[in-house]
This record gives structure tokens, C-alpha cells and sequence, in this order.
């Protein structure tokens, strides 16, 4: 199970399998979700607002590649790309496909009663869940009844919502419907909502060409509280008639006394300037908008700050008019409550509404291929700071189809993507790293959440001489496959990791339905088959046949060469680092506006400045009561008396303390060994993650990292090693450990754990080039993270001046970690042997019996088989840690500090 944001987890993974486990938007507004860390881990292209105090991460199809360092087998799949998994029918166990007697269902005439015609009706036995597809006979409007024996109800309703422009309507309305509704005339009914809901998500997402709005929660009054307030927010929010409520979240001229300067403000307006200073984010959405000039993706949804202050009130409110609307609507609930109150509760809102022609108008065209490729040259902001010339990105992009692919050559390419990009030891990934020519892989791979797929890769961290080397080497490399073909290991191992994934489909904190509903809305937005994406098990046999009777080369080669190779809509991308931008464009900035203020009279000036007053007095002023009445909250007799427990069993094996959880779990066995990182000298701990690193990206004697790597995967579900810190209540001394995480299926205990030992005892640190690699990976990560995670680094910064725990993460994942960085950089080529020596003085202070524990998760049966396999690999261990116990009474001086970076407001 994932740690909750309490407690400081300085994964080396960083959630890697995250891409793959969530089909996540382009921007995301979350509530204080209990599960959003899970969105928090995966960095690059989207953006969430966190309520109250607005800040912004982003991700999109737009990112790194995750860290390699802790999931040797790198899930870069799970369950966001729908279909892929393995071929390794050994490590997986096979899901029922009939459906249960025993969920329960709308009968036709209760269902015709409320307004509603049955499209058609499924058991996925991929989920266990019967699947009803509805239509709501007045409005058209779509409704998806997924039901099964999961407690964690869902809740989402969905519009297509394609901009014509990048003034960031879709963006802006989504955050202005949740600022109060007929029904619930607060500012932000939400934030109140909080206070007396159990909800286990709340969000809201931008995508390029559609606005989705889910929720879950495991008790059945909170749950329909969310939905009737989430219904209420989108058909009929008070924004469209509150123009301020449009300023606040849109755009707007701000003037506190009319002899000072105008300025823009904003939430989304501000937001974007902040994602528009960081340079991947730049170049993502250059590649989207070059990729598809003439469709709704060559604009940007979220906005684009020079453009957002065109967006008129009148604009804003039309959209609104135009797409929000029950006709244009995908509406899906999944859970164990009863469908027919699902049915009854939306009859309620979508009977108010007649049929519109929205559906014809947000329709998403396909973009046409071009003929020949285009090449584009921008820039970044960039300090002042480190030599520019090597600052350089490019990526190459290709738009692989004009129209959406069928389902065997989509989950064929899904495999492709993962065995080119998936692990470390992925050939076109570790070509790239290993070149030297950059510091950092960008681009992500094949995306296929739009209408048409996509496929990007490249560097970043390049010298300026460097560039058509790094193209050269991704189109040799590329052609050297297709001639070639894959590894038969590599192969088996991409099947294993994919497969386990999918049937596994453990999706952390995040609740499951949601992950089934991005799956499903990929297809469905856009008038496609929606049961289709939920179910794997036909076409992975088939891939499985076609493999085993064609050959793995015959299967991918030719994808490569047609969707790649041969394909003229490749757009290039290289932006160039310019210390100079920030300024240049600061600097229009403010010429614009003088222009504004000098067209306006005195009376304008005034009238401005009275508006800006009355805003910020509306803003501060709270909620009346009579207001906060009406948002619906929990009692005490509608919340469980008994806290659900997990089944603990305290036990001994070989003198070292072994926690085991006798639960279900479709045969998959979940282990957990944590070594104590107390003995660990202070000067080393900077180290740590790289040394978690080494262990999953480094060869021993007699397996290459690449061996090791394709063993793991073809063997277990994955590896990870990593740090965990956290404070103790009345405690000086902070919990601090090194945890190896493994999972497998049962019949692969075994291996396992003799691949966790290898993994920790036999793993060589001699390697100084992909070491050399490894440091300027993490550099090049956490320089990324300072621009678009600023208030993060300075939450770490503080937390370190007040505890030693904190301290110990900012050395780890902080300011700190980075100069720690830079320095290691010049001293890999000077002083490798000492470094060598001293990761080799981390793994004698961790590996001991002394202050271990393990812990594993299975059914009854796979625990006591399991314990040989954990006292062999204990007996292998030494008794006590070879180094000395260490002092860490630690912390940053208590001195104030600024951070400057190169970024705009965010």
C-alpha cells in the first residue's frame, strides 16, 4: 500500500508505473483528494489546483521518463494504456469470467420508468463488473452503470469540451463551476464539503478536448452527497451569471489606486504563466500544437497567458451554454451501491433539460498527415547560472495515424513502446542515456489518450553541437530494431511486467473505478466503443498467438517502420536556452498594459480601481451561515463505529522480526524488507538515492544490469528500492530505513527474494559511466522540479530548519540534494574510486539482520509457504551492521533564505 503524504517516502521509483496505472488529464484541479499524492508523483505536463492555496503541478503526455532507479521492470504500463500486457502465463492468475448472481442490476421497466433505454449490457470479467450502457431517451445523454463488490464508489460526468483558441475557456470554466451552484450558492462549496465528507476523491480535469469531473467516496450518503453537488456545479453554476467569479478564476486588470501600474491577475492566468516558464512544458505543448495545426490540439486548452486576456465574459458564458450540457455529457458510475438510485438521482437533473446539437458540435475532427516533416526552433527562459550551450532540448515527434486505430495494432504499439522505453535497460532508452550526448530522456513515448496516437522522444541537457547527433542516433537506433528485431529475453520480460500489471491492477490510493473510467472515456469521448478498453483478455491471446506463431520481429518491425520510419509527419523540436526571455517577455508585458492604462480616462481609472476593491472584499468576506447550511455533511450515525483493521500477524523468522497480512490478493504475494539506515554517517546520506539506483541499474559479476534488469521483469512484478523518513511523536530521533519493495505471483516466491539478494548483495559499483549517467539524470530531475515545484522545495527547505527528519529528506530530495549534485558531477570523473567506496559503505551500514523487519501481504497459504524462501534470503545476511551506530542531531541554520529561479508567477 502507497504512504500517505505524512509521511516523507523519497521514492527512487517516483511511482514510475503512475503513466500507466492512470489515464490522467492535461490539467486537474484537486480538492485535497486523500488520494491525490498519487497524481503529485508523476511530474510534467498536467497541472492541479490544490485548494486554498492554488498551487500547480503538471503532467500530460508531455514528461521525463520516470526514474529508473527502483522499478527494475520500470511499469510503465498498468492500466492507462488499456489492453497491454504479457505473455507469461506462469505469472499471472487468471480473473472468473462469469458474471456473479450476486450483482445486482436495473431491471428494463424501472429504467424505461425513469427516462432511460438500455443500449447494451456486458459482464467484464477483466473487472468482475456488469456494464450497462444507457441512454437518457430525452437528452441523448450517455450513462455507463459499472457494478461490482467494490466499496469505493465512482462517480464522473464528462463533456466534450474542444477549444477554438488557447484563452483557456475549457480550463477556466472548469474551475469556475465548482465556486458555487443554484443549489449550493457558496464560493467554494467544495472546500466547506470537505469538512464533513469521507470522500476518497475529488478532483476535476482539463483535457485538450474534453472536462471531466469525478468523485468517490466508500460511504453511500457521502457518495451521493458528491454526486448531487457535482451535478448541481456543472448544469447550473453560479459563474455563468457572476462576472467577478470570472475574474477571480479567469483574468482580469487589477489596479489598488490609479497612480500605480495595472497588472493582470487570475488564478488560471497566473497558474499558466507558471507552466509557461518551465522549459519541457514549453516544448510539450509546442510538439502538440506543430503535431496538429489544423485541429482543436493546436491550440491549448489550459490557456495561454498572452492569449487568456483576450477571453470575453460573453465567450466564457456561451461555452458553458454550448457544451455543458446533458446531451453532450458521458456520465459513469462504478461501486456496490444500487443502480437504480444512480438512474433516479440523474432522471432528476437531466429531465430539465431538452435535446441540443452539441454532440455535432464537439466532435473532435482528425488531423490530416502531413507530407513532409517540419522542423521548429524555439526558445526558454533560462538563468544566468551553468554553461548555456548545453542546455539545449530536442525531441522528435510523429503523429502516427489520421484516424483512431484499430484495437490489435493499438495494444501492439503499447508493447512496442514498452520495449523501446519501458526499463532501463530498454534499448532505445539506454542508447540514448548511454550516448552522453544529454543529461535527461523527454518526450514519453507512444500517447494515445487523443483522438489520434503519437510518438516522441529525445534529450535534454544537450550541447548546441550536439543536436543532429542526437537525431541521428534516435533514427539509426530506431532503424537497427526494425532490422534486428528484440531480444527474446526482452521480449518475455515486457510481457511478464505488462500482463502482471494488468491483472494485478493495483492501483494504489487511487480509486479503481476512476482508473476503469479514464480508460473507458478514451473510446467513449469520442463515439467509440466504451466496454472496449476494459477488456484485455481477447486480444492479448491473440497477440500471444500471433507472437509465438510469426515471431516477435515480424510483429513489431514492421510497426516501426510504417508508423515511424516511413511516416513524413515528424515534427522536430529544439528550443534553445535564452537568459534573456524571462525579461523580454516581462517586459511586453508591461508595455501592454501601459498602453491599457494610457486608453483609459481618469473615470476609468477610478472605476478600476473600485473594481478591484470590491472584488478583493467579495474574496475575503466569508460565507454566510445560512449559506453553509445547505451543504450537505456527514453524522456521526453515518459513519462506521469500528475502523476497518488489516489483519496483522507479529512473527519471528531467523530472529528477525516478519509482519504478515493474511488478505486476498489474486494470488500475488507483496513483500516489503526494511533495513535501518541509523548507522548511515551523515556525510552520506546525500548519496542514498543514487545508491538505490545503482542497486536496480548496476550488474554483478555474472549478470550485465541489462540481464538483471530483463530477470526481474520476466520473474516478478517488479523491484524497488528506496528511502523513507519520517518524524516520531515526542521523539527526537526521526524513523529512518531503506525499504526494498518486491511483489511477484505466488508460484515465484523464490525468485523473488534470491532476486532481492542479488539485487543487494551481489550488485558491482564499478560502472562510472552509468553512474556519471545516473547523477546528471537526477540533476537534470531535480533543476525541473525547482521551476515547477517551488513551493514543495521551499516547504522541504522549512521542514528541514525545524526537525531532523526533514533535514534528512532536503539532503536527499531538497536545495541541498541539488548542490549536492552538481558537485558529484565533477567529482565522478576525479574521484570515482572513492565513490565506489562509498556506496559500498552504505550497503555495509544497511544490510543487517540488527533492526530488520519484514513485511509481506498474501493469502493465508502463500504466507507459510513463503517463510522458507524469507529465512534463506535472511541467513544470508550478516548479524549485525559492520558500522557504528550514527548521530544525526541535525538541522538547517534557522536563517531566512530566498530562492530565485528563472520562472514567472505560478
Amino acid at each position: 500500500m502507497e504512504r500517505t503524504a505524512l509521511l516523507r517516502s523519497l521514492s527512487c521509483s517516483s511511482l514510475a508505473c503512475n503513466k500507466f496505472l492512470f489515464s490522467a488529464p492535461k490539467h486537474s484541479r484537486s480538492f485535497l483528494s486523500k488520494s491525490s499524492s498519487v497524481f503529485a508523483s508523476t511530474a510534467a505536463r498536467y497541472h492541479r489546483r490544490l485548494v486554498p492555496n492554488r498551487s500547480l503541478l503538471r503532467r500530460n503526455s508531455w514528461r521525463s521518463l520516470p526514474r529508473a532507479s527502483s522499478h527494475s521492470s520500470s511499469l510503465r504500463f498498468g492500466l492507462n494504456n488499456k489492453h497491454f500486457s504479457s505473455l507469461s502465463p506462469r505469472a499471472v492468475a487468471s480473473p472468473p469470467t462469469q458474471p456473479s448472481s450476486d450483482i445486482a442490476g436495473v431491471g428494463d421497466e424501472v429504467a424505461e420508468k425513469l427516462g432511460f433505454e438500455k443500449v447494451s449490457e456486458e459482464f467484464i470479467g477483466e473487472c468482475k463488473s456488469k456494464a450497462v450502457l444507457f441512454k437518457h431517451k430525452k437528452t441523448g445523454a450517455e450513462v455507463m452503470s459499472v457494478s461490482n463488490d467494490d466499496e469505493n464508489k465512482v462517480f464522473g460526468i464528462v463533456f466534450r469540451t474542444p477549444p477554438k483558441d488557447s484563452t483557456g475557456i475549457p480550463h477556466i470554466l472548469e474551475h469556475s463551476v465548482l465556486c458555487g451552484s443554484r443549489k449550493y450558492p457558496l464560493k467554494e462549496p467544495f472546500v466547506e464539503l470537505l469538512k464533513g465528507s469521507l470522500h476518497t476523491f475529488l478532483n476535476a480535469f482539463t483535457y485538450p478536448d474534453r472536462t471531466c469531473y469525478p468523485v468517490a467516496s466508500t460511504n453511500s450518503k457521502d457518495f451521493y452527497n458528491l454526486v448531487d453537488v457535482y451535478l448541481d456545479a456543472v448544469f447550473f453554476p453560479k459563474c455563468i451569471e457572476d462576472f467577478q467569479t470570472f475574474q477571480q478564476e479567469g483574468w482580469h486588470y487589477e489596479l489598488n489606486d490609479p497612480s500605480e501600474d495595472i497588472t493582470y491577475k487570475g488564478v488560471v492566468f497566473n497558474e499558466m504563466k507558471g507552466v509557461y516558464s518551465q522549459p519541457d512544458n514549453l516544448l510539450g505543448r509546442t510538439a502538440q500544437q506543430a503535431l496538429f495545426p489544423d485541429n482543436t490540439y493546436g491550440v491549448d486548452s489550459g490557456g495561454d497567458p498572452l492569449v487568456i486576456p483576450k477571453l470575453t465574459f460573453e465567450e466564457f458564458k456561451e461555452f458553458h451554454r454550448k457544451y455543458y450540457h446533458p446531451s453532450n455529457a458521458r456520465i459513469w458510475f462504478y461501486g456496490d451501491d444500487d443502480p437504480s438510485e444512480r438512474l433516479r438521482i440523474l432522471s432528476e437533473y437531466l429531465d430539465m433539460f431538452d435535446a441540443s446539437t452539441a454532440p455535432n458540435e464537439s466532435k473532435v475532427e482528425p488531423q490530416k498527415l502531413f507530407s513532409e516533416p517540419v522542423r521548429i526552433v524555439e526558445k526558454y527562459p533560462a538563468g544566468d547560472g551553468g554553461d548555456l550551450k548545453k542546455k539545449h532540448m530536442v525531441c522528435l515527434n510523429w503523429l502516427l495515424s489520421d484516424k483512431p486505430l484499430d484495437l490489435q495494432t493499438e495494444l501492439t504499439l503499447g508493447f512496442l513502446d514498452h520495449l523501446l522505453l519501458g526499463t532501463p535497460a530498454s534499448p532505445l532508452r539506454k542508447v540514448l542515456l548511454e550516448s552522453g550526448l544529454g543529461d535527461a530522456i523527454i518526450g514519453g513515448g507512444v500517447e494515445d489518450e487523443l483522438l489520434q496516437p503519437q510518438f516522441s522522444i529525445g534529450l535534454k541537457g544537450v550541447s548546441d553541437d550536439d543536436i543532429p547527433k542526437v537525431e541521428e542516433l534516435i533514427m539509426s537506433s530506431l532503424r537497427k530494431l526494425a532490422e534486428e528485431g528484440f531480444d527474446t529475453e526482452a521480449v518475455e520480460a515486457s510481457m511478464n511486467t505488462i500482463e502482471f500489471s494488468l491483472r494485478e491492477n493495483n492501483t494504489g490510493s487511487f480509486p479503481r473505478g476512476l482508473s476503469l473510467m479514464l480508460r473507458s472515456m478514451g473510446k467513449w469521448i469520442y463515439d467509440m466503443d466504451p466496454f472496449e478498453p476494459l477488456k484485455y483478455e481477447q486480444p492479448l491471446l491473440d497477440l500471444k498467438a500471433r507472437i509465438a506463431e510469426e515471431g516477435s520481429k515480424a510483429v513489431f518491425s514492421p510497426l516501426i517502420e510504417k508508423f515511424i520510419l516511413n511516416n513524413p509527419h515528424c515534427v522536430t523540436i529544439e528550443m534553445q536556452p535564452d537568459p534573456e526571455k524571462a525579461s523580454r517577455d516581462e517586459a511586453a508585458e508591461k508595455e501592454n498594459l501601459e498602453k491599457v492604462k494610457a486608453s483609459m480616462t481618469e473615470e476609468d481609472l477610478a472605476e478600476l480601481a473600485r473594481a478591484t476593491e470590491e472584488l478583493k472584499l467579495k474574496q475575503e468576506t466569508p460565507d454566510p451561515p445560512e449559506a453553509l447550511k445547505c451543504v450537505p455533511s456527514l453524522s456521526l450515525h453515518d459513519i462506521p463505529k469500528e475502523p476497518i483493521r488489516i489483519p496483522t500477524e507479529v512473527g519471528d523468522i531467523n530472529g528477525v522480526k516478519v509482519l504478515q497480512h493474511d488478505l486476498f490478493t489474486n494470488d500475488v504475494l507483496y513483500s516489503e524488507v526494511v533495513f535501518d539506515m541509523s548507522s548511515l554517517k551523515q556525510e552520506l546520506l546525500p548519496l542514498v538515492p543514487l545508491f538505490c539506483q545503482s542497486l536496480l541499474e548496476m550488474g554483478t559479476k555474472d549478470l550485465t544490469f541489462v540481464q538483471l534488469n530483463q530477470l526481474i521483469g520476466r520473474k516478478t512484478g517488479g523491484i524497488s528500492v528506496y528511502p523513507f523518513t519520517s518524524s516520531i511523536r515526542g521523539k527526537e530521533d526521526p524513523c529512518s530505513h531503506i525499504i526494498v519493495r518486491g511483489k511477484s505471483m505466488a508460484g515465484r516466491a523464490d525468485d523473488l527474494f534470491n532476486l532481492i539478494n542479488c539485487v543487494l548483495q551481489e550488485v558491482q559499483f564499478t560502472d562510472q559511466q552509468r553512474f556519471k549517467q545516473f547523477v546528471s539524470q537526477s540533476k537534470a530531475r531535480m533543476e525541473n522540479r525547482l521551476r515547477g515545484g517551488g513551493h514543495g522545495i521551499a516547504a522541504a527547505r522549512m521542514d528541514a530548519k525545524l526537525n531532523v527528519a526533514g533535514w534528512i529528506s532536503e539532503q536527499m530530495g531538497g536545495v541541498s540534494y541539488l548542490e549536492f549534485l552538481q558537485a558529484l558531477e565533477e567529482k565522478v570523473d576525479n574521484d570515482w574510486a572513492g565513490i565506489s567506496s562509498s556506496l559500498e559503505e552504505i550497503r555495509k551500514s544497511l544490510l543487517s539482520k540488527e533492526g530488520c523487519l519484514v513485511n509481506m501481504t498474501a493469502d493465508g497459504k502463500t504466507l507459510s509457504n513463503t517463510g522458507k524462501f524469507v529465512g534463506k534470503f535472511l541467513d544470508l545476511l550478516p548479524s549485525k551492521s559492520l558500522v557504528e551506530r550514527a548521530s544525526w542531531n541535525v538541522r538547517l541554520p534557522s536563517n531566512d533564505e530566498a530562492i530565485v529561479i528563472p520562472t514567472q508567477v505560478g
